[in-house]
């Protein structure tokens, strides 16, 4: 007996259609694939900003100069 809040209202999952389930399943996905790149993307600006500021260090550069590399 598995309960699942949606929109503020709690529904037992074995209650549901198999279609629900089969929605709920594919939300359930998507909510954590958006989690896991979330994730990644905060990984991934943390990796930009290092690289940046050794890039600026290679070049010589202070640290304070700006680098737009778009």
């Amino acid at each position: 007996m598995t309960k699942v809040t949606i929109d503020e209202k709690e529904y037992d999952t074995d209650d549901l259609t198999d279609e629900a389930m089969a929605q709920l399943g594919s939300y359930q996905f998507v909510e954590t694939e958006l989690a896991r790149l979330d994730a990644q993307t905060a990984a991934l600006k943390t990796a930009r900003i290092a690289y940046a500021r050794a890039l600026k260090e290679a070049l010589g550069e202070d640290d304070d100069l700006d680098l737009d590399l778009d």
